[in-house]
């Protein structure tokens, strides 16, 4: 079962590390990354640039429209994600455990649905 592992950051949290703390974690991330792909678990890995650059668009009545943002009310921002493969939510969740990323943010991990089933089962 694959499983979406969003992690949100927290600016304050981050920049209150000591020096050479978020140098320490994102090394201990990629080794643990690089042994999460050799078990099977990790299938990608994304981090995000920072909420300063990113765009929203709507489309209405058929007319597109551009905005800086989105600028939610939030400490917290999504600094990046990872699609995992897991037996269950159980061992999802231990797995997501294994970043340091809950330290200074927070993780939330999504059941990822079956598009091919979804495709299947509309007729597509």
């Amino acid at each position: 079962m694959k499983f979406l592992v969003m992690i949100y950051n927290d600016d304050a949290l981050l920049e209150a590390l000591p020096q050479g703390e978020f140098d320490s974690m994102m090394r201990g991330c990629f080794a643990h990354a690089d042994e999460l792909r050799e078990q099977g678990h990790l299938l990608d890995s994304v981090q995000l640039e920072s909420p300063a650059q990113i765009k929203s668009l709507r489309m209405r009545n058929d007319k597109m429209s551009v905005m800086d943002g989105p600028f939610a009310e939030a400490k917290e921002y999504l600094g990046g994600y990872n699609i995992i493969e897991a037996a269950d939510m159980d061992e999802a969740l231990r797995i997501a455990s294994e970043f340091p990323w809950a330290r200074t943010g927070r993780i939330d991990v999504w059941p990822m649905r079956d598009i091919d089933a979804v495709r299947r089962g509309v007729g597509g």
